[in-house]
């Protein structure tokens, strides 16, 4: 009876080390029906899943762009006298809104891609994980 409860343990344990789930962060898939791969072959299938990851990866390296904050007109007086200056003031974006738009509608293709193979039977999806498992 010890034997198989710690055998039952052991088999728990490797399936939920298994099981790990897709990891998207905060950031939802948008919904992209399967159908919209449904005319594709496994070997496209594939194609299609490393392009959108290469994408996905991209996206998710991208920085913060440069953003204006503001411009200043003033004058200044120092060792020369008195002189007008001008200053620009730029800095780093952290805006992410557009970034996490862009991943979300890549992380619903993603997802589709995996279902459309799926109902395919593609071998290459053998253990992904979409969003929610």
């Amino acid at each position: 009876m010890k034997n198989l409860t710690i055998a039952i343990l052991l088999a728990s344990a490797g399936m939920l080390a298994l099981s790990g789930c897709a990891s998207t962060g905060n950031i939802t898939p948008q919904y992209v029906p399967p159908s919209t791969y449904q005319s594709y072959d496994c070997q496209a299938l594939s194609q299609e899943y490393t392009r959108v990851n290469r994408y996905v990866d991209a996206a998710r390296n991208e920085q913060s762009t440069l953003s204006a904050s503001g411009v200043g007109v003033g004058v200044s007086a120092g060792r020369w006298g008195i002189s007008p200056n001008i200053s620009f003031g730029v800095g780093k974006s952290n805006n992410t809104k557009a970034r996490d738009a862009k991943l979300s509608r890549l992380y619903g293709e993603r997802d589709a891609i995996v279902q459309s193979a799926r109902i395919q039977r593609c071998s290459f999806v053998n253990g992904v994980k979409i969003y929610g498992e």
